[in-house]
């Protein structure tokens, strides 16, 4: 039998060697996916492929590769209330959390979101040490419109402690083409919070890339519609240790990433 200083001593030449209290996991890196633009039900496009195909390359994304969200970030629909309901039963196969904002072509009203969604237009979502605001920036009519500043402010106001947050607004609030709007006032406002990392934009098919303002925004083509990018695609975006991001856009078809970039 060992003597108590024996068993001292044993004691302490285990715990040397590794029979410590293992050291706590540190929390995972925020992984997710944007895609914009699916334009379910649009006349002489093959819209239900496109569907299949996106939910098919996202839960292979996921199964590879991990993703704890998906941002469908407008235009989810084309013009048609009726496919409505379609469109959230596509979404819904994906088997993963998933967000969406309005697009211009999406002409519903905030009670058929709301019923259809479980949120309202202008929604922000805690995620740990994340959060993401998902604004709205059209009405059932299809204009372009600045989001509500304000809410928006009041938002970031109370993420000011989350180390990430990422704004998705389906139409870009500067003139980078045609395509967008002028709100100078978002632009100051943006400004004031540094957790804030960057800025997600749809609308555009033919962008895919990052641009820069006071916040970096980024666009991710399309993943339906009939122009655009010459690939249906979709943005992936991580969170890093060093208080960095990076994300890249990639083409499922051709498994290649495009315009990777550190932010």
């Amino acid at each position: 039998m060992l003597r108590r200083r024996e068993f001292l001593q044993l004691s302490v030449g285990l715990l040397a060697f590794g029979c410590q209290k293992p050291a706590a996991k540190s929390a995972k890196n925020l992984r997710f996916a944007v895609a914009s633009d699916g334009h379910y039900g649009q006349p002489k496009t093959d819209f239900k492929l496109y569907h299949e195909n996106i939910i098919k390359n996202l839960q292979k994304e996921h199964s590879e590769r991990r993703l704890d969200f998906v941002v469908f970030n407008g235009d989810l629909f084309h013009d048609n209330v009726d496919f409505l309901p379609d469109v959230k039963k596509v979404f819904d196969s994906l088997g993963l959390p998933y967000y969406v904002t309005r697009g211009n072509h999406d002409h519903v009203t905030p009670e058929q979101w709301r019923t259809t969604w479980g949120y309202d237009l202008n929604h922000a979502v805690e995620i740990g040490k994340n959060a993401i605001i998902l604004a709205d920036t059209s009405n059932i009519k299809g204009e372009y419109l600045c989001p509500d500043i304000p809410w928006i402010d009041k938002q970031l106001a109370g993420f000011t402690k989350k180390e990430n947050v990422f704004l998705f607004m389906h139409i870009p609030a500067k003139m980078w083409s045609e395509h967008g709007t002028e709100c100078p006032e978002l632009e100051k406002m943006l400004g004031k919070y540094p957790n804030l990392k960057a800025m997600f934009h749809g609308h555009d098919h033919a962008i895919d890339m990052g641009k820069t303002t006071s916040k970096p925004a980024f666009f991710d083509g399309h993943y339906g519609g009939n122009w655009g990018v010459s690939y249906r695609g979709y943005r992936i975006v991580e969170t890093q240790a060093d208080n960095k991001c990076y994300t890249y856009q990639f083409n499922p078809e051709a498994q290649t990433k495009v315009n990777e970039q550190v932010f």
